[in-house]
């Protein structure tokens, strides 16, 4: 799954080379409000859930927790 939000991660922020980990907050990509809700519907569509915007959400690993939990 770290795969694949790495990948979504790379082409949103058009880099190729970008380092993602479950630890890597949205603000260390630089990645403001607005950029975060655009990454969480291009995750939606994806991944084919709907994620609840609840909570901030402000690393990739409770980016993973939220999508295993709207899998379920």
């Amino acid at each position: 799954m770290l795969e694949k939000i790495t990948d979504i991660l790379r082409e949103y922020k058009e880099d190729d080379s970008l380092e993602v980990t479950v630890d890597t907050t949205f603000k260390d990509l630089e990645l403001d409000s607005l950029d975060t809700v655009e990454l969480v519907m291009s995750i939606e569509d994806a991944f084919g859930i709907t994620i609840e915007m609840e909570e901030p959400i402000d690393t990739v690993g409770a980016l993973i927790k939220i999508i295993e939990e709207a899998g379920k």
